[in-house]
């Protein structure tokens, strides 16, 4: 038996049993008992993620799936690529007369977070919030929290900078790279509406903020870091 398929086994039997049910109460009938019978008797590799999560939800815990290269998390490599990401989106800015910061955390009237990337021109009165991204994830979660960032963005970066913006931009960034370009053209109808901008239009609008941008940039100059380089630029 799989160790991981071990270890769900004996996490589903030891949460059903603390709250008192038998495999009957708990799974019912029809597909629940079957997805059941297969995660408690070690053959969860069976079985679809989303039904294992669905189970999981019932008895009131989350599942989490990772991966792992060389011996170890890849936790590490994942957040070398974000950082290459981050660091050429900052020379870019740099680069078109902007003052850019990395990870600027936020708490506004109890909303939390970080911003990867945030502009500023003081001459345009304008500032650029970027999410950077090394991969697609969840589009409609990056959109939902990114809408939140572009919306607390004029109060975070008067404290940040010390002076009010007029014109706010934000940027889904990421490496130039066939599957992300693949991934965008399937959910083309939804980012375009949402993010219309593409580099073109990114580029000349960081050369004249003259009004709002939503846009998709990406990058040909990202370069990533070696894990424990520390490497920043």
């Amino acid at each position: 038996m799989p160790r991981d398929d071990e270890r769900l086994a004996r996490a589903s039997r030891a949460l059903r049993r603390r709250q008192g049910l038998t495999q009957q109460e708990l799974a019912g009938e029809g597909k629940s008992r079957h997805i059941q019978h297969l995660l408690e008797s070690g053959r969860a590799g069976r079985l679809q993620l989303d039904d294992i999560r669905s189970h999981f939800r019932t008895l009131g815990a989350n599942i989490r799936v990772t991966a792992w290269w060389n011996g170890a998390s890849l936790d590490r490599l994942i957040d070398s690529e974000h950082a290459a990401v981050v660091e050429a989106s900052i020379r870019e800015l740099t680069r078109y007369g902007w003052s850019a910061e990395a990870e600027v955390t936020f708490n506004e009237w109890g909303e939390r977070g970080s911003i990867d990337v945030l502009g500023g021109r003081k001459a345009d009165l304008a500032v650029v919030v970027g999410e950077a991204k090394s991969a697609w994830g969840s589009i409609e979660e990056t959109l939902r929290a990114l809408d939140t960032k572009i919306r607390l963005a004029p109060t975070i970066a008067t404290r940040r900078f010390g002076w009010s913006p007029r014109t706010v931009g934000a940027l889904l960034v990421f490496p130039e790279d066939a599957t992300a370009r693949r991934v965008a053209q399937r959910h083309s109808a939804t980012l375009e509406t949402a993010f219309p901008g593409r580099n073109r239009e990114v580029r000349r609008w960081l050369a004249k903020p003259d009004g709002p941008l939503r846009g998709l940039w990406f990058l040909s100059s990202v370069r990533e870091i070696e894990p424990g380089s520390g490497e920043s630029g």
